[in-house]
């Protein structure tokens, strides 16, 4: 309850001066609920539904932006090396009109390590964002890093802290290119051997080349584990 309370601390402090500073300022609550399972040894799926919903526009308030169902087929080439094909498809055009649904296509590679008690991961992402009227092409790195926050092994009921940093680029025909940076940390708990429960905050700069838009998400994800 301790992280909990200041977390949620934090998180006020930075809405709250984020808001009276920034006028391209949005926020958004993004719940999430996560199922992996391994198929073998080196071959897993993973199955997510997210719902992303407007928390401030200007003012507070609440409105449903847009749901999310991904799907992802991990390889694990070795201990520190995976490979993983993933497809998503985006729900907006009913709650967010003129938004417009969206078919991902994800290639993803990610190198990850261990040192003592902190795990270091990279990531590298290629994905093809179709809608009805556009196809992006996006390029993504993350560097992330996560330990536990008692003793040097993360044990049930004990909590963990996870950070990372990531960029973006963004291209398509007729359009300039996007450059994003991407902030994110979670607080989580490993509620027993196959479940976990993060809540976290982000801070997206989108577009920031040209015209920033300043973006603050609060995040809960529910993830389990067979």
């Amino acid at each position: 309850m301790y992280y909990i309370k200041r977390f949620f601390v934090v998180f006020g402090i930075l809405m709250g001066s984020l808001a009276y500073c920034q006028e391209n300022l949005t926020g958004y609550f993004q719940p999430d609920i996560s199922l992996k399972y391994k198929v073998s040894t080196n071959y897993s799926h993973s199955f997510k539904v997210a719902q992303r919903a407007y928390i401030y526009e200007d003012a507070f308030s609440y409105r449903i932006k847009q749901i999310d169902l991904v799907h992802f087929s991990s390889f694990k080439v070795d201990p520190k090396q995976s490979l993983a094909l993933g497809v998503q498809y985006r729900f907006r055009h009913t709650f967010d009109e003129p938004g417009e649904n969206e078919l991902r296509t994800v290639q993803q590679y990610k190198y990850s390590h261990s040192n003592e008690n902190l795990n270091m991961g990279s990531r590298f992402r290629a994905e093809q964002r179709i809608s009805p009227s556009l196809t992006i092409h996006r390029f993504r790195y993350r560097l992330a890093i996560d330990f536990p926050l008692k003793g040097e092994e993360l044990a049930v009921g004990d909590p963990y802290f996870s950070a990372s940093a990531e960029a973006l680029l963004s291209v398509s025909k007729g359009e300039s290119p996007i450059c994003d940076q991407r902030l994110t940390s979670h607080f989580g708990w490993l509620l027993d051997h196959g479940t976990k429960l993060e809540i976290g905050a982000e801070y997206r700069a989108e577009d920031y080349t040209q015209a920033t838009q300043h973006i603050f998400f609060l995040l809960t994800s529910l993830i389990f584990s067979l």
